[in-house]
């Protein structure tokens, strides 16, 4: 070949191989991340004493508006923790799915489920939302409580059947310090304006919101 077209040959073969160079790094810190994300949660899991049955009870942002909330259909809860509000919500008569990156979280989650006769209406699986939300059909309700991703703003929008309801609270820099964790003020209803907005709010350091397709 002649000596331009190897000399492009080359640079872009060389490029190739740097970008796939800083793929696989890129992979292996996201991995990384996602293991130590996975052990600190379970380590305070397994620091805390195991929720009773007692302690089952909606989020407290959604307690005036327990009347808007479905009482059947498919519900999915992200970052369900230890079960407190799928388990919730299977008691109300939903069929739920609860996801949390921790399997310890998880294991007392199912426990929990058992123990409160709603085994049958539940279902939890350890995932990492780092990746996005799982495959599935359209659910009638979403719970985020106590977690903020923006890059599941959208997906989270799309999964929801017609009619069907967000319910959602996050950390907030509202009367509180900002943070990457945090929303910004009006940060929820800016998001999920694409939906019927229902009520929301904001202050000393919490936001949430309820919104419908």
């Amino acid at each position: 070949m002649g000596a331009s077209i190897y000399k492009s040959y080359y640079f872009d073969t060389r490029v190739d191989a740097e970008s796939n160079a800083q793929v696989r790094a890129l992979r292996r810190n996201l991995a990384h991340m996602t293991d130590e994300d996975r052990r600190r949660w379970d380590e305070r899991y397994v620091g805390l004493e195991p929720a009773s049955v007692e302690a089952i009870e909606p989020p407290g942002f959604l307690a005036p508006y327990l009347d808007v909330m479905p009482t059947t259909g498919q519900a999915l809860e992200l970052a369900c923790g230890r079960g407190l509000g799928t388990i919730w919500l299977a008691r109300r008569g939903l069929d739920v799915w609860g996801l949390d990156i921790s399997s310890v979280a998880i294991g007392q989650a199912r426990e929990l489920a058992e123990h409160s006769g709603v085994g049958g209406s539940c279902r939890f699986d350890v995932v990492d939302l780092d990746d996005g939300l799982p495959a599935g059909p359209p659910v009638d309700l979403i719970l985020c409580h106590k977690f903020r991703d923006r890059r599941l703003d959208r997906a989270i929008i799309d999964r929801l059947a017609p009619r069907g309801i967000l319910a959602m609270a996050a950390l907030s820099e509202v009367d509180a310090a900002p943070g990457p964790f945090r929303a910004t003020p009006g940060e929820l209803p800016a998001a999920f304006a694409a939906l019927d907005l229902i009520a929301a709010g904001e202050g000393r350091g919490q936001a949430w919101l309820l919104a419908r397709a």
